[in-house]
This record gives C-alpha cells, sequence and structure tokens, in this order.
C-alpha cells in the first residue's frame, strides 16, 4: 500500500498494515528491525544499497516515516531523537535575527528552550494570544516574520488556534507555519490540510501509545522552504532515533486510530460527567459545549475531540492535590497520549513562571473502561467535598 496504490484505502487500514509492506526475502508481515549503522560500497565507490550511514538516512527510518507522511497528507517526514529535538530543528533552521512568533500557552518545556534560543541566535522572537487571530494578525504585521508556531489545543488548558484561519495571516505576511499537532493528531485532524507547512508530534505521546519511547516527528509539504535546511539539522546535528526505537514507534502507530478514538469516547464521557461535580469548578475539553471555541473544535476535529482535558477543582492548589492523591487508576505521572490513564498537577510541575492555574490538574484519558474512570475520579472529589 502506497500513495500509488489502487484501490485508496482508508487511513486506519493503512496504520493497521504499517502500509501493508511484506519484508523479502522471507515475506514478514512484521516490519524486520535494521540494526546496521554502516553499509558497504561497492567497488567502484558507489553504495549501491543506496545507504551510506545511519545518522542520515537508517533504512530503520523508512516504513515509519512514509506511514506518517501518508497519516498527515505530507510529503516527506523525518524521525527525531524527541518532540523536543524536532520542534527545535525547525527554529535552529531560521536564519538568525528572524522574527518569530509563538502561542502565549505553549508546551511549557518548549516555551523555555524556545525563549533562550531566541537570545542566543538573536531571533525577534513574539508571543501571541492563543485564540485571538485579532492579536496575531496584529503582530504578524510587525516586521518581516518567517515562522509562526501553533500549538492547538494547546497544553495544558486546551485553548484552540483556528489552523486555517491563522496560517492564512502568516501566508499573507510572508511567514510559514509550524503546527504542534502532537494532541490533534491524525486521527482528529490533519494540519497540512488546513494549511500549514510543517506538522510536529512528540511521538512519544499518542502516535507510540505505550509510553516506552522517547521520539519526535515532523512532517512537511514539499514546497516547505525549511524543509532542506531542517534535513541538514537532523542529518549533521545527530538528534536520530536509535533502530529499535524506531521500531517500537512503527509498532504503536498500527494501533493508532483504535487507541485515540477509545481515549476520545472516553474523555468525552468523563468532561460530562466531571463538569456536573459540585467539587468542579471548570473543565476545559474542545468538546463540551462549554468550551469558550467549541464551534470551531467541531470545524477543526473529526473522530472525537482527543484525549486530554483540565480539570479546575473548588479548593485551589491543596485541594487538587488532594484529589491526584486520592486517585486510584489515573496515574500521577508526567507524559500523556499513552494507553494508561495519567493525571498531573501541573502548575507545580512547571514551576515558577507558570500560567497555569494552581488549581488544575491536567488529566490523560488512556483506554480503560470509562465508567471505571469516572467512578475513579469521582470516588476522589467526594473525598475532599
Amino acid at each position: 500500500m502506497s500513495k500509488d496504490s489502487s484501490p485508496v484505502f482508508h487511513p486506519e487500514t493503512l496504520t493497521a498494515q504499517a502500509l501493508g509492506r511484506v519484508a523479502e526475502p522471507y515475506r514478514d508481515i512484521v516490519p524486520p528491525l535494521h540494526l546496521s549503522t554502516t553499509f558497504e560500497r561497492a567497488d567502484d565507490g558507489s553504495y549501491p544499497g543506496g545507504r551510506v550511514y545511519s545518522r542520515d538516512a537508517s533504512p530503520a527510518y523508512d516504513q515509519a516515516e512514509a506511514l506518517l507522511a501518508e497519516l498527515e497528507a505530507g510529503d516527506s517526514a523525518l524521525l527525531f531523537s524527541s518532540g523536543m529535538a524536532a520542534a527545535a530543528a525547525v527554529f535552529q533552521a531560521l536564519e538568525p535575527g528572524q522574527r518569530v512568533l509563538a502561542p502565549r500557552n505553549m508546551y511549557w518545556a518548549l516555551r523555555k528552550w524556545l525563549i533562550l534560543f531566541a537570545e542566543q541566535w538573536q531571533l525577534d522572537l513574539a508571543f501571541y494570544e492563543n485564540a485571538d487571530l485579532a492579536d496575531l494578525e496584529a503582530k504578524l504585521a510587525i516586521g518581516a516574520p518567517k515562522l509562526l508556531w501553533i500549538e492547538s489545543p494547546a497544553n495544558p488548558t486546551w485553548e484552540l488556534t483556528d489552523i486555517a484561519a491563522a496560517s492564512a495571516l502568516a501566508h499573507r505576511a510572508g511567514a510559514q507555519v509550524a503546527v504542534d499537532a502532537t494532541v490533534l493528531t491524525p486521527v482528529h485532524g490533519q494540519a497540512l490540510k488546513m494549511g500549514a507547512d510543517i506538522v510536529m508530534h512528540s511521538a512519544t505521546k499518542y502516535l507510540n501509545g505505550h509510553s516506552d519511547v522517547v521520539a519526535g516527528a515532523l512532517v512537511a509539504r514539499k514546497d516547505a522552504p525549511l524543509w532542506p535546511r531542517i534535513r541538514t539539522v537532523r542529518a549533521l546535528g545527530g538528534a536520530v532515533l536509535g533502530p529499535f526505537e524506531a521500531w517500537l514507534l512503527l509498532r504503536g502507530m498500527r494501533t493508532l486510530f483504535p487507541r485515540v478514538r477509545t481515549a476520545s469516547a472516553s474523555a468525552m464521557k468523563l468532561a460530562e460527567a466531571l463538569e456536573r461535580h459540585p467539587a468542579v469548578s471548570q473543565v476545559s475539553y474542545p468538546g463540551l459545549p462549554s468550551h469558550p471555541q467549541h464551534a470551531l473544535a467541531q470545524r477543526q476535529f473529526s473522530n472525537g475531540f482527543g484525549g486530554m482535558l483540565s480539570v479546575r477543582i473548588r479548593g485551589g492548589e491543596s485541594a487538587a492535590r488532594a484529589v491526584a492523591a486520592k486517585l486510584r487508576i489515573f496515574k500521577q505521572a508526567t507524559s500523556l497520549g499513552s494507553v494508561e490513564s495519567l493525571v498531573e498537577h501541573r502548575a507545580s510541575v512547571e514551576g515558577p513562571g507558570t500560567f497555569c492555574p494552581d488549581d488544575l490538574l491536567r488529566v490523560s484519558v488512556g483506554i480503560e473502561h470509562s465508567d471505571d474512570l469516572i467512578a475513579d475520579f469521582v470516588q476522589a472529589l467526594d473525598s475532599i467535598a
């Protein structure tokens, strides 16, 4: 199965079969593991196998990158050693002094790194309000912006950016658009089809889905101007994925659609139940009609509204921490998007300078039975009421 195949298969089929490739010479259904770091030259010095050295182009990456490109409707994909490495490669591909716009609310570690890197690289870095297109348009009108970074939904409060509208504004201003689609996933939406030039995933999360691989990925259109420089950043910088990790990532991706759909359906039920509980002051989940951008979520999402939500607990930080401690199924741990459900008091994790309210719990819904997840949260909330 490939872009040239006929008939055209649904993404669920392509993903479950990892594009349906069968390995020669034994006709393996399970993709083989390629461990070699180097490849033999022919007598004339050429490389008949098309490979020189694994840091630049390992066959261990081929199938996972091809599947990612297919899922995101892109033309090319690159795997990285982490989501941070993938995101950093985009900014490292810029020229010193260029103007960059990033959302005020974004993954905390990337925000901290970006501020430091912008100082070192002399980037003209400005932050815009995630959900405010007028604010974004005004800041795009300043200087000559080269890159707009979007995170939608934004971690950990799940504001949405209108990717299509923001991309149109950025392109009119001469900027390229990169979208952190880690939480959106290709199950719920394809940012390249909405107008983005590059999509980033922390593949550690939903793409792998089993909390046993740290990985990152970028997918691009063929005409993305930064893409050749990003390739160079990866090839020379060396932030590449190990072959076994690439194999595990591909294995995890084969169950992407059922995992994400199950988590999304359960998250919707949990969000509805928590919104009714008297110990909860607010539930932030794009699938709820109470979400300020629910109408945008209905346009931007398909197959549900994702597995991430945040809950604000009446009684402040101490009450929020007490609820987290009383949960039995939800494990207190950093990360998201895996088969097990997780909860985290995010403000204390992010530390000084966080924008996260101190009464907020970030919730990653896994694939456990939704009734069990709801009962677990209700008993924890009842215990502090």
